[in-house]
């Protein structure tokens, strides 16, 4: 059926579809790396460079100074209407190792690939590409009709990949400004390759680093060996205790507060007819190696896990150094689920490692965040409003999905300022994001601003 007010817009975003992905390029071409200060300057680049994009378009844009890097906020004085909040963020990953990657990861290009066109880059995906899909979508309905359907806002952070340490404080201090009707966070991505999704649900995480410490001097192995306490085993004893044979974890009261899966909400899950066997061999594995008894995609979405992400003990150079090391560490994250409070669990991780420390032995522990998991209602409705929108333009329908991953920014919208936040994105599973070859397909960056104008007409609507 055929819209006269939004069929010129989508018209005006194919047509356009060359130039906006020019601006996306000019702001890939920014190193805004957020966790090295040796990049400070360039997230600060980035933060102007959108206000002065955002400005452009008719957007009361301005960049807020934080402890850290800048937000940039943004309002649409003439919008009517339902209120919205949309966030992204501008600050991206660092890009080692460097080696690895097949051109300059700040020197995007649009390349063909047997899957189609790409751009190829850092940030592609994750989240500049996102974020400037809703931008470019602002962009044609004010082209096409010189206003925007509804009350826009927008709020972009420059510190996500750093953990946020700005961002509460600042919500909590602009809380009249930020709160909108509902909030719009574009860092996810498709069901799949071309079904449209609404994050329903986000496990929380608490991040942990553990140092244990022996000898006050890394020894010999020959002279020591056998009557010293080594720290790398130590370390490994502690880490291998962290599961049982059944792939549960053992931390003490882990699962209080851990739900089970209601059976509509299994059911809908089962229709999206997840295939592990798929899911798992792109990366080069078969095998679910969560805790047996669970569904593969219960194990991604709504169960909670335990992961060592890196240990470091020792002499890793090149050949061999037989010495037992000072010094064994450990990065471990929890993804968490429900009720589950990650402080609680903090304690008692703590307390379980420090109960296996030898006398000999010294431990320290690091913390990295902690967040609580996120459950979105889907009674507001602009979710069903978004589905339909969803729906209209791929070529499945929209459906509500759980997500693996933790985005603190949607629990802060709703704990700090009471606002339901809808998760939509347009990335998908190969995009390679934190990893080097980092992509976004263009076909996702073209559908995506055209599933934005979409939203926007709907919730005007």
């Amino acid at each position: 059926m055929s819209d006269p007010i939004l069929d010129p817009v989508l018209d005006y975003i194919d047509a356009t579809l060359d130039t906006s992905t020019d601006r996306l390029m000019d702001l890939l071409r920014i190193k805004s790396i957020s966790t090295d200060p040796a990049y400070a300057d360039e997230c600060d680049k980035a933060a102007d460079w959108l206000v002065a994009d955002l400005a452009s378009i008719g957007f009361e844009a301005s960049k807020r100074d934080t402890p850290g890097h800048p937000m940039v906020m943004a309002h649409a004085p003439d919008g009517t209407g339902t209120h919205v909040m949309f966030y992204g963020h501008y600050d991206v990953q660092p890009v080692d190792p460097l080696e690895l990657w097949d051109r300059d990861p700040f020197d995007p290009k649009v390349e063909d690939t047997p899957k189609g066109k790409v751009l190829r880059g850092r940030g592609t995906s994750d989240d500049k590409g996102q974020l400037m899909t809703f931008v470019e979508a602002c962009r044609a309905w004010k082209a096409v009709h010189g206003t925007l359907p509804g009350n826009v806002s927008i709020f972009f952070e420059g510190e996500e990949e750093s953990g946020s340490p700005s961002l509460v404080p600042f919500m909590k201090d602009n809380a009249l400004e930020l709160t909108a009707d509902v909030a719009l966070i574009c860092d996810t991505g498709l069901y799949g390759d071309s079904t449209p999704a609404i994050i329903t649900q986000l496990r929380g995480l608490l991040g942990e680093e553990v140092t244990i410490t022996g000898a006050d001097k890394d020894l010999h192995s020959g002279m020591y060996g056998g009557i010293a306490m080594n720290p790398a085993r130590v370390l490994a004893k502690i880490i291998a205790s962290l599961h049982d044979d059944t792939g549960a974890i053992t931390v003490p009261g882990f699962y209080d507060g851990v739900p089970e899966l209601s059976n509509e909400l299994a059911a809908s899950w089962d229709d999206l007819k997840f295939d592990h066997e798929h899911f798992l061999g792109e990366v080069g594995l078969s095998k679910p190696a969560g805790e047996q008894g669970r569904r593969p995609l219960d194990m991604i979405w709504s169960r909670p896990t335990c992961e060592v992400n890196g240990m470091i003990s020792g002499y890793t150079g090149d050949g061999f150094k037989t010495v037992l090391p000072s010094k064994a560490s450990a990065k471990i994250s929890f993804r968490l689920v429900g009720t589950q409070d990650p402080l609680v669990i903090r304690a008692a991780f703590r307390e379980m490692v420090s109960a296996m420390v030898p006398s000999d032995c010294t431990v320290e522990f690091s913390d990295h965040g902690a967040s609580q998991a996120g459950q979105m209602t889907t009674t507001h409705p602009a979710f069903a409003q978004a589905k339909k929108a969803l729906s209209n333009e791929w070529p499945n329908a929209a459906a509500y999905v759980g997500c693996g991953g933790s985005i603190p920014i949607a629990g802060h919208f709703k704990h700090i300022l009471d606002m339901d936040a809808m998760l939509i994105g347009f990335g998908k599973d190969d995009d390679q994001i934190h990893s080097p070859n980092e992509k976004y397909d263009l076909s996702s960056f073209h559908k995506g601003i055209r599933s934005w104008a979409r939203i926007l007409h709907e919730l005007a609507e």
